[in-house]
């Protein structure tokens, strides 16, 4: 078992971390086995060289991921990341997250997410999150809403993945709103 001073923040179940490079193999093995779970909404590393591409593109001052992991085990339940972080007056960044085969339905990401968004809105000093979602993504825009984001608008053709450009919703929350 981990001890907690591993983690940035911890709750009842869960502790959030930064992901690092050593994390590649659990990482890749969790998302192969979490396929079925993210098809079509997306596609993680399950390769040791899509594990150094992921890394590199998290190794950026405007990009921050977390592990969520269970904290009587240390065991990896899910990611989240921050991406396209800018400063200034916008202090505004974008999320994408998934839960982890093994772990998915038992409240995991939904205490994490919780968490991430206090480390964001607290000492990564940002002021507004955003997510994009793919309107049929059920379980992902059921996340968002159990934490307050609110629906700000449609998006067609946003994002390409699983071979063709994808309609997204926007959903958003700021730092002023309550973090469930």
């Amino acid at each position: 078992m981990p001890e907690d001073d591993a983690y940035l923040a911890t709750g009842p179940r869960v502790g959030i971390r930064f992901i690092e490079r050593g994390d590649g193999e659990r990482f890749t093995a969790l998302a192969r086995a979490s396929v079925g779970l993210h098809h079509p909404w997306l596609a993680l590393p399950t390769t040791d060289e899509a594990w150094e591409t992921y890394a590199d593109r998290l190794d950026v001052p405007d990009r921050a991921g977390f592990l969520i992991c269970e904290r009587k085990t240390g065991e990896p339940a899910g990611f989240l990341n921050i991406n396209n972080i800018v400063h200034g007056l916008f202090q505004c960044g974008a999320v994408g997250y998934g839960a982890f085969a093994p772990s998915a339905g038992r409240g995991y990401m939904t205490e994490g997410m919780g968490l991430v968004l206090r480390h964001a809105f607290g000492p990564l000093g940002l002021h507004r999150l955003e997510a994009n979602i793919q309107p049929g993504n059920e379980l992902s825009l059921a996340l968002v809403k159990r934490h307050g984001f609110r629906l700000e608008g449609f998006s067609p053709d946003f994002l390409f993945i699983d071979g063709a450009w994808r309609d997204h919703e926007r959903w958003a929350i700021t730092s002023d709103m309550p973090v469930r």
